[in-house]
This record gives C-alpha cells, sequence and structure tokens, in this order.
C-alpha cells in the first residue's frame, strides 16, 4: 500500500513540474505581435492578474449570513 502512495505522489510532482514548466515557458514569451514589455510593466501585470485571480475567489467564498 506503501508503494501505491509513493507512486501517486511521484506522478503528482511530475505533473505539477510539467504544467510549472509549460506555464513558465508561455508566460516569459510574449505573445506575437507584441513588443517585450519592460520588467517593471511585467510586474504590473502579474500583480494585476493576482488581484482579480483573489478578488474572484473572495467573491466565490461568500456565504450567506446565518442572521
Amino acid at each position: 500500500m506503501r508503494m501505491f502512495g509513493l507512486l501517486g505522489l511521484l506522478l503528482a510532482l511530475v505533473i505539477a513540474g510539467v504544467v510549472a514548466k509549460k506555464q513558465l515557458t508561455s508566460a516569459a514569451a510574449p505573445a506575437s505581435g507584441e513588443a517585450p514589455a519592460d520588467p517593471r510593466t511585467q510586474v504590473q501585470q502579474v500583480q494585476k492578474q493576482v488581484k482579480e485571480a483573489l478578488d474572484a475567489a473572495a467573491q466565490a467564498r461568500k456565504m450567506p449570513d446565518d442572521n
């Protein structure tokens, strides 16, 4: 039984690594037709994306009051 748990953990790690690598390579390359952005603009874009994701997650988690 431990072997199945270890194999499952290893498989999950491999999948996470492949997904992370794919996201990093796609994020590093600018979209076709766009000029490469300076680092400050890239940081601002990432901050905006994180804020939007957090806001969306907070909206999804709102529950009605039990009053």
